[in-house]
């Protein structure tokens, strides 16, 4: 297997599919990458997805983290942010690295752990991801097969965001985590607005129009 990894090259922005990987194998892969790597790794049912994201990835994925950090922050919510931490249930032949995590909800169930084993651990209650050059039904599937109530994907554009329903993401305008805010639409807006105002101007006005509601 080790010579298969090096004999990938996989430009940021780009992603790779390895078909008919075991569980053992995927491990192994994870054991020989380290997590000192710049790729994200989703696995489901055998297909392994090696990602390298963009800067744009990387720029969406602290901005959107940022603005939920203010609305939970306001409304007095402890979180627990876990960024891209490697989720992963052999059962469920299931495994992802999220964008970006939070655990809201359970956020008690896992307060002060050095480590979270998917196996007894909760979910974290929101990921986020950004697709900017194209979905991933990898990850989607796996983090249906895992549980996480809430999907948010942001495509540099537009937010969709997604909820867990028998064990399937329904596609929703409405958040459950943020029920009575305009979540799809007041995230684009503001990140949008990073890119022209800048970060900071962008967070400090988004915390002053979630203060005034």
């Amino acid at each position: 297997m080790q010579l298969q990894l090096n004999q990938l090259d996989v430009k940021p922005g780009q992603k790779v599919l390895l078909r008919n990987i075991s569980w053992s194998e995927f491990e192994q892969i994870l054991d020989e990458l380290g997590n000192s790597r710049a790729s994200r790794l989703a696995y489901y049912k055998g297909i392994l997805e090696i990602m390298v994201p963009l800067a744009e990835h990387e720029r969406g994925k602290e901005i959107i983290g940022d603005l939920v950090k203010i609305l939970l922050e306001e409304q007095a919510i402890e979180f627990t942010p876990l960024g891209s931490t490697t989720f992963k249930r052999r059962d469920m032949a299931s495994s992802v690295e999220p964008g970006a995590c939070f655990y809201i909800q359970h956020e008690a169930a896992i307060r002060g752990k050095s480590k979270i084993d998917a196996n007894f651990d909760p979910p974290p209650d929101l990921a986020i991801e950004i697709d900017i050059t194209s979905a991933s039904e990898i990850k989607k599937s796996s983090y249906e097969a895992l549980g996480v109530p809430e999907l948010w994907i942001y495509d540099g554009r537009s937010l969709q965001i997604y909820l867990l329903q028998n064990h399937q993401y329904v596609a929703t305008n409405q958040s459950q985590i943020f029920p009575n805010l305009p979540i799809i639409e007041v995230i684009p807006q503001y990140v949008a607005e990073s890119k022209i105002q800048g970060r900071n101007a962008a967070v400090k006005a988004f915390r002053v129009w979630v203060q005034q509601l």
